[in-house]
């Protein structure tokens, strides 16, 4: 956003909520960064700078305030569109890759140069790659501490920071106290369990349309990993050989809450970053449903479904085999086949959650697939074969659903592998890679929804015209179509043409089985 300082003054003059996670306030009198809400006296005019990130506040030098606490700020991609490059950057510093790497390394992964990369850093977030993976690694240990009660050394681990002593040098730098002396004396309001299970709260920009996320979840949950009760969604996870599972509910009009048992602690920052992309937290929903409602058909759309999202995927290999699996037949028989594979390849869950006795697996992993008999499973060879070919292909490249330079790149690649085409390989780039402008142009659900009065379809050719307008946010503008086609072929409850097109159906956010 344009931080002009008499109007960001204004808005923090007023505590106006709507600016909350899109500009931070350095007090050049204590050295304290804080959100436009903080409840602390507001400064004097000349005594302030305003910073877009926290990254860069933390960069000019500022330390987070402990009564606002910034860390718990929704954590928007405001800029997120105006460069790709930094997003896709954003993702690999989310998944771990500046925790043993370097600047250069980020930089080749992206394909450009290590300068190039730092000046895009710090025109669109106003700090370097560095500085962004210091400042997640601090304000998620900052969290933790006000909101559990890990002891430190398992915060220090949970966080992200290699040792404990690097731990507490950092916070003596910033606070010039310990770690422990910010937690408050009152037992925290989230914490851990006897069972080992920490809570955390995932922060967002309102509005969200939970319902359509949680029927997106339930429709495609594959028996034995994933279950829908309520309003809650659980399922089992592995990384790296390590068991656990996640529950994720909403609570309050801001946050969701994930409360996760792992036994490897040093694994929460992934986590948290998978399900930040699975339940897509990062997008701001009043930038892009400005820039879409700017055509009156989706503005109608938006209308009705205020803050929906474009679901993401735990795994790429996952979602690239439910994908597969999905391929001419209806959602309910593509899941049915996939918990086949998971009954029959899965690894059997060591630990079980009493409140959900329904998961028993974990997802296959690609080594077990491509190595095993899938005959049994009722598929055809060329199915079979496909998914065999995938499996092979994870194994021997396990970064191939990573981030790529650009979309047409990625699109490229996975369109590389067997039985992946032109509208899967859109899909994948959607949910996996997080693509805010993947658009299957050839899907029969996006073009049923734009049909006109005279029951006219554009074709794919013309779709991919009219969605010009819609850059870079075509993700969302295809989720609110498909949506829209749904919502409409519930109401008609009949039968449609190519009701067997898997394509439409694995995508739209709550189709019915009937359908």
């Amino acid at each position: 956003m344009d931080l002009n300082h008499d109007a960001c003054y204004r808005a923090i003059s007023t505590r106006d909520v709507r600016f909350d996670g899109r500009l931070f306030i350095g007090v050049k009198t204590t050295g304290i960064y804080c959100r436009p809400i903080c409840p602390a006296r507001v400064p004097k005019k000349e005594n302030v700078t305003f910073y877009s990130t926290a990254a860069s506040a933390h960069e000019a030098g500022f330390r987070p305030c402990l009564r606002c606490r910034p860390e718990a700020a929704p954590d928007l991609a405001a800029w997120q569109g105006t460069s790709s490059t930094v997003s896709r950057a954003l993702s690999l510093i989310e998944e771990g890759a500046m925790d043993n790497g370097d600047v250069v390394g980020l930089a080749d992964r992206l394909g450009v140069g290590e300068r190039q990369l730092r000046r895009l850093f710090h025109r669109h977030l106003g700090a370097s790659p560095i500085t962004v993976a210091q400042t997640r690694r601090v304000l998620l240990a900052k969290q933790l501490i006000h909101e559990t009660s890990l002891p430190m050394t398992e915060v220090a681990l949970a966080s992200g920071f290699g040792s404990v002593r690097r731990f507490n040098q950092t916070f003596q730098q910033l606070y010039g106290r310990a770690p422990r002396a910010l937690r408050r004396s009152k037992a925290a309001d989230v914490s851990s369990d006897a069972a080992g299970s920490v809570t955390i709260r995932l922060r967002y920009r309102p509005p969200y349309d939970w319902p359509a996320m949680l029927g997106f979840l339930r429709l495609r949950s594959i028996p034995g990993i994933e279950t829908v009760k309520g309003d809650a969604y659980a399922r089992a996870i592995e990384l790296d050989g390590v068991q656990g599972i996640i529950v994720v509910r909403p609570i309050g009009q801001d946050a969701l809450e994930a409360t996760v048992r792992f036994p490897k602690l040093s694994a929460l920052p992934a986590i948290i970053a998978r399900l930040r992309r699975v339940f897509d937290l990062a997008a701001d929903p009043t930038a892009i449903e400005s820039h879409l409602a700017r055509d009156p058909v989706l503005a109608a759309m938006i209308e009705a479904r205020p803050g929906l999202r474009v679901p993401g995927a735990w795994d790429g290999f996952e979602l690239a085999v439910r994908a597969l699996l999905g391929q001419q037949v209806t959602v309910t028989a593509g899941i049915t086949l996939a918990g086949k594979l998971v009954a029959a390849h899965g690894r059997p869950l060591k630990t079980r959650h009493a409140d959900f006795p329904e998961l028993t697996h974990v997802f296959p992993r690609p080594k077990r697939v491509a190595e095993s008999d899938l005959s049994h499973l009722g598929m055809t060879r060329r199915r079979i074969a496909a998914l065999a070919a995938l499996a092979a292909a994870v194994v021997a490249d396990p970064k191939i659903f990573g981030a790529r330079r650009s979309l047409d790149e990625a699109i490229m690649q996975l369109r590389s592998l067997a039985g992946v085409g032109e509208w899967t390989a859109q899909y994948i780039a959607m949910r996996e890679l997080r693509e805010p402008d993947a658009f299957p142009a050839a899907d029969i659900g996006l073009m049923r929804a734009m049909e006109d009065s005279t029951k006219r379809r554009p074709t794919p050719a013309e779709l991919l015209v009219r969605a010009e307008a819609w850059r870079p946010w075509r993700a969302y503008a295809a989720q609110h179509l498909w949506s829209s086609w749904v919502d409409r072929a519930t109401r008609e409850r009949k039968p449609k043409e190519g009701s067997r097109n898997m394509h439409s159906k694995e995508a739209v956010g709550e189709l019915k089985p009937s359908i």
